[in-house]
């Protein structure tokens, strides 16, 4: 099949490229086709965040929004910025905080519906969606550029034979594709490591973020309400934090974030998720309440100085897949719809120009000059502040550098992250295991439970997706050295260290596939970067209603 623009992946940067892609064709009454595949099972499945959203970029893509009915209906009301010890809170003053940490103006949302109503916009400007559908492998041509992309062959049984239900992939060919796969896809990564687009920016850093979705006592909801924390259950030593957003329908969005530059191999980002729940200024608001969406995604958080070249022969990055979260206001739909949109305008600059599979040197540019460099440009110090310094001093020179750049007088350099985040493991004979508290199964849970929840399914008779470089290194290199950690960052109970069916007493490493909800941070963490996340056979994973 072939196109003018293929986009991958249907969250907001993917969307909003296209729509804008279709706008600036009916605008030029232009013939221009545009097909936009999805890995889940619909739109929307597989969106997770927070998600308290700046409508910035919605307001300049389709300015009508409201008339449209897009799913914006709780504004900000409040913000509460908690610093949490094990037994109690201190609010930080509002009039301390820089001018952008203010949510003021911006909306709390399921981004999963608000991603179902974009594709509801695209649908109706002839875009083609298909849901259900991994992009699998990059096509490239003669001259190597990106020619499209290949979905993944259906009805594959475990052991790589083809079933009675066998359906060969398609190949989408086009004259430029669109990577907005979000944080570490796959073919984003093929491509990052084959045209070297980060060979002149810092490594790229991550985060594991967490979610829950509460419907709460009415008495106790306050629509409109923001509140982050910091500080316990995590050591100063730690980064992360939580998130609190009461939206419409008695409900709260609740998640815990941890930056995976963590160093003790024990930490379990899901159990201290589950161990902050239980804390005074939390456990209130949660009880009497009922759990009814469980779902984790990694988040980029190297910022500025982390997005690689941004454009390759035949194509561009866009959205998550390039790294445009701005990690202080925890926020990053706004950037991925604005580069989507600029990618958008470049590539149909290059269309009218009779141009095809070569770079669109003019999106760089584009962003370079728009406010998404603005946005990151302000807090790019921060995170690596919080690094070095740890939670306290680092939190203080991070908020002291945001009000200097607040006044134009930001620190005149740009701060190193050092080294990738699967490299911060202490050996676990150097730190202390922690010792998390069973969960009670009204406030905190376990993990299959959550998956549960999460609405994951995987057919069970097909390829392992999590696939192992060397099946030697979890047991014989991680297991020693890191007490393989695995077991514990994994948010989903995909890895397990169990014993070997032969009653030896020796250890073996269990993949259960089908309990991936897609977060990626295996492909992250892993110590021996041993774990190469690749996708599912189409419409596999979580099934988020409301995320």
């Amino acid at each position: 099949m072939h196109f003018d623009v293929v986009v991958v992946g249907a969250g907001p940067a993917g969307l909003s490229a296209a729509i804008r892609l279709k706008q600036l064709a009916a605008a030029a009454e232009k013939e221009l086709s545009v097909c936009l595949i999805e890995k889940g099972s619909e739109i929307g499945a597989h969106i997770l965040s927070g998600a308290v959203v700046d409508p910035i970029a919605l307001n300049e893509l389709i300015p009508d929004w409201k008339d449209k009915g897009a799913p914006l209906n709780t504004p900000v009301g409040e913000d509460r910025l908690l610093l949490l010890s094990e037994s109690g809170s201190t609010r930080l003053p509002n009039i301390l905080m820089p001018p952008l940490m203010s949510n003021h103006g911006c909306y709390i949302v399921s981004l999963g519906n608000v991603c179902r109503w974009l594709g509801q916009q695209a649908e109706a400007l002839g875009v083609e969606i298909y849901p259900g559908f991994a992009a699998a492998e990059v096509l490239y041509d003669e001259n190597g550029a990106v020619a499209g992309v290949a979905t993944g062959d259906m009805g594959i049984g475990r052991d790589g034979e083809k079933t009675a239900n066998y359906e060969p992939g398609i190949e989408l060919r086009a004259k430029y594709t669109l990577i907005a796969e979000g944080v570490r896809g796959s073919l984003a990564k093929e491509l990052i490591a084959k045209y070297e687009l980060g060979k002149d920016s810092d490594v790229p850093k991550f985060g594991i973020g967490i979610k829950e979705l509460w419907e709460i006592d009415p008495a106790k909801h306050k629509p409109g309400q923001v509140t982050h924390t910091m500080g316990w259950p995590l050591d100063s030593s730690t980064g992360g934090g939580s998130f609190m957003y009461h939206l419409e329908s008695n409900q709260v969005a609740i998640g815990f974030v941890v930056h995976l530059n963590y160093s003790n191999p024990y930490l379990s980002p899901f159990d201290e998720f589950q161990r902050f729940k239980h804390h005074p200024a939390v456990q209130p608001v949660l009880e009497g309440g009922r759990r009814i969406a469980y779902g984790a995604r990694a988040i980029t958080e190297g910022g500025l100085q982390s997005i690689p070249k941004l454009t390759f022969p035949g194509g561009a990055l866009i959205g998550c897949s390039a790294g445009f979260v701005n990690v202080p206001r925890i926020k990053g739909s706004h950037n991925a719809m604005k580069s989507g949109m600029l990618a958008a305008e470049a590539a149909f600059a290059a269309l009218g120009a009779n141009r095809a599979n070569d770079e669109l040197v003019a999106y760089a540019t584009s962003v370079k000059d728009s406010w998404i460099h603005k946005d990151l440009k302000k807090v790019r110090n921060v995170k690596p502040l919080l690094s070095k310094f740890g939670l306290f001093f680092g939190m203080g020179l991070g908020g002291i550098d945001m009000w200097m750049n607040q006044l134009g007088i930001g620190l005149p350099f740009t701060m190193k992250h050092g080294k990738p985040d699967y490299a911060s493991l202490k050996p676990a004979s150097a730190c202390k295991p922690i010792a998390y508290p069973k969960p009670d199964g009204k406030i905190s849970f376990d993990k299959l439970s959550s998956v549960f929840i999460s609405n994951t399914n995987h057919e069970e008779n097909q390829p392992v997706h999590l696939k192992l470089k060397d099946a030697a290194v979890p047991i014989g290199t991680n297991l020693p050295k890191w007490d393989e950690p695995a077991q514990r960052y994994c948010p989903a109970g995909v890895y397990e260290v169990v014993d070997s069916e032969d009653g030896s007493g020796a250890k073996r490493f269990q993949i259960n596939a089908q309990n991936c909800v897609h977060c990626k941070t295996c492909d992250i963490k892993d110590p021996s970067q041993n774990i190469n996340w690749t996708v599912p056979q189409g419409g596999g994973g979580p099934n988020y209603p409301n995320m």
